[in-house]
């Protein structure tokens, strides 16, 4: 068997097992569609645990009886109920190490019956450190073969980078396609036969995976979820601190949590209406005119106002990032309604800590860093030339995943707070620009915003979603998603849908019955 895995390894990537080098990503961009291969036969679990390759230590393969499956250390939050109800599955861990200083832990999921003859990779959150148990879980109960990648290391935030390059890149982009390159080969020497299709399912980090991927290794998946893509990181960054800035350097500017619903009940006073529908969302915030001004403080109403400077602060958390000295637009800013989420970012009483970090250990080498040095213009300059496009994914020609008929779906929650919503949009019409106009590129890249969600879910607004059978439909059927209904769960019911629509387009009540009930809403440009 290890002379079969051996031969995967090879076939599916190019010919040499595991390589990781530079002149392997800049080639990654011509290569041809891989064709399909057989292996000679199946394998069982165990046998699995004897195989090897380059660079690859599998460390376990046994088989996990139906709803057993416990993760390691009580990990895999938020996946307790659906853990229970996993088929039995044969869990394959495996160890790569690409470079010298590469650890990258890899975890691989067959279903014993029932594979539907396809893999799903699933992607990570933050600094990632972690397999991501919940999202294997969730390919694994439809089916899927899966996999996932502590991207490296096993710390829980970014002090890995300190003194360890190698280890950073791994983060960046290199471990997830090491990953699925080891198991693609997995999943060929377990059932005998390589996976017809693959699919990548990733949220913020995971989201910016799968957009790492789609640009550096435009072969390794036919379709690609990319969710709230944490992109491009050193300006999302630059952001978060100017966030940091704004509301906590000085005491005076600070605007306390409690008034988060203040303003935010202001906002949907002034901009709930303004689609026809008074539902407590704003359908499309970009069209929202919000001046926190009303809100002003008057003579004897401290607690429930703003003093002038909380309203400069406000005024800069509802507006871009713009450079200093030039005025050019470097990150988008919060969307009206997205207020109640504020805290993450401005309630201090430092910097949110992945950003912190990231300046800390990657762009300054220095864990002492203090985050009120912080200069916009010099700082940002500095973070694009230490990343030196390493985990930053905005390359807008895709022309190769294009070519090979690849489908990228994209989608971004307009409350979301921890990643200002206009950068999917703004990286969306990016690939609308350089890959030939809105006509060409719908047929294979769409973004889906949704109102009132927030980062990655969660918020007021409906915020649960299949995006994985719209996926399905695309790439299997080549049915294009025209809209996707979003759902609102209360007490275990469902209280609310409503239409995702493909940007530009947003949902348009039609005048008649529920506007709780998606079947009332069209899609259609704002007029």
């Amino acid at each position: 068997m290890s002379a079969t895995l051996l031969a995967l390894l090879l076939f599916v990537n190019g010919g040499t097992a595991f390589d990781s080098d530079q002149p392997r990503v800049a080639q990654a961009n011509k290569e041809a569609p891989l064709p399909r291969m057989t292996a000679p036969g199946a394998a069982s679990c165990e046998s699995l645990a004897t195989l090897s390759a380059p660079h690859t230590t599998v460390t376990s393969a046994q088989i996990v009886a139906a709803g057993q499956f416990a993760p390691p250390g009580g990990g895999g939050r938020g996946g307790a109920v659906v853990f229970k109800q996993l088929p039995e599955f044969c869990r394959v861990a495996l160890t790569l190490a690409p470079t010298s200083d590469s650890d990258i832990k890899v975890e691989v999921w067959l279903p014993v019956s029932g594979w539907n003859g396809k893999f799903q990779a699933v992607g990570n959150g933050g600094w990632a450190g972690t397999i991501s148990y919940p999202a294997m879980a969730d390919a694994l109960g439809r089916g899927y073969a899966t996999s996932s990648t502590d991207t490296g290391h096993s710390t829980p935030g970014g002090s890995f980078v300190v003194g360890h390059p190698e280890k950073f890149v791994d983060f960046a982009w290199r471990s997830v396609h090491e990953m699925t390159v080891a198991a693609k080969a997995t999943i060929g020497a377990f059932y005998g036969n390589a996976p017809r299709l693959s699919y990548w399912n990733g949220c913020s980090t995971g989201g910016r995976q799968g957009l790492s991927e789609v640009q550096r290794f435009p072969s390794d998946f036919d379709g690609v979820i990319a969710g709230a893509a944490a992109n491009p990181r050193t300006h999302l960054g630059t952001w978060h601190m100017s966030i940091a800035h704004a509301g906590l350097k000085d005491p005076a500017s600070y605007v306390p949590p409690a008034m988060y619903p203040v303003i935010h009940q202001a906002v949907l006073d002034t901009c709930d209406a303004i689609d026809g529908v008074k539902d407590g969302v704003i359908t499309h915030p970009p069209a929202c005119t919000f001046d926190p001004a009303v809100l002003a403080c008057q003579a004897g109403a401290a607690t429930s106002c703003l003093t002038p400077a909380q309203v400069t602060t406000v005024r800069t958390f509802l507006s871009p990032l713009k450079h200093p000295r030039t005025g050019a637009e470097m990150f988008p800013g919060w969307e009206p309604g997205s207020e109640l989420g504020w805290g993450i970012l401005a309630a201090g009483p430092a910097p949110v800590v992945i950003t912190l970090e990231h300046f800390r250990y990657v762009v300054f080498n220095d864990p002492a860093w203090d985050w009120r040095t912080f200069d916009v213009e010099r700082d940002l300059a500095r973070a694009i030339k230490v990343d030196n496009n390493t985990v930053n994914a905005i390359n807008p020609n895709l022309t190769p995943f294009q070519s090979r008929g690849g489908k990228l779906l994209l989608y971004h929650g307009w409350s979301d707070t921890l990643v200002a919503p206009q950068a999917s949009v703004r990286y969306h019409d990016s690939v609308v620009k350089a890959m030939g106009g809105a006509q060409k590129t719908s047929e294979w890249v769409r973004l889906f915003m949704a109102p009132g969600m927030g980062h990655c879910g969660g918020g007021e607004g409906p915020n649960s979603l299949d995006l994985v059978t719209a996926l399905e439909e695309w790439v299997e059927k080549g049915t294009a998603p025209a809209r996707i209904t979003a759902s609102r769960m209360a007490d275990g019911k469902v209280v609310r849908t409503r239409p995702l629509c493909p940007h530009p387009q947003i949902a348009i009540y039609s005048g008649t019955g529920s506007t709780d009930d998606a079947a009332n809403f069209a899609c259609r440009v704002q007029p």
